[in-house]
């Protein structure tokens, strides 16, 4: 199973979590959104929602279904929309 792997590298300095951050962002806005609002929903600090659309924090997936959940998104159209971003 570790062959699979070897070319993945887990940054959060590449092109691909950059889009993510945005994806984020852009969804956070669209449901008129501040980051106080959004950790207030999570029960979260809003250094939590900075951290991650700055790119300083990734996100497991639950989390970004939880996030996309408060955000009234479906996190399957968010991830369809990432994966057209960076293919």
């Amino acid at each position: 199973m570790a062959s699979r792997t070897r070319g993945l590298v887990k940054s959060l300095h590449q092109p691909e979590q950059q889009a993510l951050c945005e994806l984020l962002i852009e969804a956070r806005r669209k449901a008129g959104f501040t980051q106080e609002r959004l950790a207030k929903q999570l029960k979260r600090p809003q250094s939590f929602i900075a951290k991650y659309e700055r790119g300083e924090r990734r996100l497991d997936v639950v989390e970004f279904v939880t996030i996309a959940s408060c955000l009234g998104v479906d996190p399957a159209k968010l991830l369809r929309k990432l994966l057209g971003k960076i293919a």
